[in-house]
């Protein structure tokens, strides 16, 4: 008998504790790692494309289902492709899209729990192939 995704909380990034970040100008949130954005990736139902609200949220239409898909099973390259089919920039949009007034808004999950952090995994998403070099190994390839 396996875990009940939809029982899960939403997995929270870490953030920087106030007291230090008075005193520089980096980012406050984090971000996920590779184990916590897989574990958030974990709770989504994966809603067929076609009726997944979350991208009829999204004013570019990425296919959040798959991408999250891609992110639970490990595979960041074949993620950062699926959202880079729609939107070029998903370390930008990760951070500043207002996700919780567009794809995350009409999340299923939500109906049930908490909602999916779909703008951190987006964010992770890229990140992640940026910081292992996924992302210029995807760029030669194009």
């Amino acid at each position: 008998m396996g875990i009940d995704p939809k029982k899960l909380k939403r997995i929270p990034t870490p953030e920087q504790a106030p007291e230090e970040r008075i005193h520089n100008f980096l980012e406050v949130n984090y971000g996920y790692d590779l184990e916590s954005a897989q574990q958030e990736a974990f709770r989504c139902v994966k809603c067929p494309e076609e009726y997944a609200p979350c991208i009829k949220g999204c004013p570019v239409h990425i296919k959040i289902p798959l991408f999250i898909k891609q992110v639970e099973e490990g595979n960041i390259k074949e993620a950062l492709r699926i959202i880079w089919m729609n939107n070029t920039l998903p370390a930008i949009t990760g951070r500043v899209c207002p996700q919780e007034d567009q794809c995350e808004k009409d999340c299923v999950m939500g109906k049930i729990g908490d909602k999916i952090n779909i703008g951190k995994l987006e964010r992770f998403v890229a990140d992640y192939a940026r910081k292992t070099g996924i992302e210029e190994e995807l760029l030669e390839e194009m």
